[in-house]
């Protein structure tokens, strides 16, 4: 029919299958159900404002969990994805003044930075994949338009992201991980 459509999908079913070597170097299949992405998108949604949404640098490989952030979370949300084939190729787009987030791993936002090449319409900075320095966070915060930046961290088998934080200005702290997405727990163990 074509109205009142009925799907038999459930929370709990598979959402999709990604592939990911993790900490073992060996690669795995992981299974996410549709729960966990739904999570993702909702939390997106609460932290992320549609102005900030609205040009996101769509720079992942669809092959990697970050891909699901960066396409769904964002169109979901309403936003518009800019597609680049990696970070880096930033100040070469075409639409390079219509980003509003970047997503990518410090040491490529700190090569952007070295080139000065983080554009005056990127208001937000998300940071995951590898240990965040306080002085890159410092540095970004140079940056005259740029309020806000997250560190991020969460393997592929919680759905990108698990813990979040925004990262104070003036703080003179190493980064943390942050706290737990909403719905969900972490735990701290030795």
């Amino acid at each position: 029919p074509e109205h009142n459509l009925v799907s038999n999908v459930q929370l709990h079913n598979l959402g999709y299958v990604i592939y990911t070597s993790g900490s073992t170097g060996r690669p795995k299949g992981v299974a996410i159900e549709h729960r966990s992405a739904g999570m993702l998108l909702n939390w997106m949604r609460e932290v992320y404002t549609a102005e900030e949404l609205s040009g996101v640098l769509a720079s992942t490989s669809i092959c990697f969990d970050l891909s699901v952030y960066e396409l769904f979370g964002t169109l979901g949300a309403g936003g518009k994805v800019i597609l680049a084939e990696n970070a880096l190729h930033l100040p070469q787009l075409p639409a390079r003044e219509e980003v509003t987030l970047i997503n990518t791993v410090p040491s490529a936002i700190a090569e952007l930075l070295r080139m000065e090449a983080i554009p005056r319409s990127v208001k937000t900075v998300n940071l995951a994949g590898e240990a965040l320095p306080l002085a890159t966070v410092q540095k970004l915060y140079q940056v005259e338009t740029l309020q806000h930046v997250y560190n991020l961290y969460g393997p592929s088998e919680d759905t990108t992201y698990s813990t979040y934080a925004r990262m104070d200005e003036n703080s003179l702290r190493t980064p943390g991980i942050g706290r737990p997405m909403a719905n969900t727990q972490a735990y701290v163990l030795d």
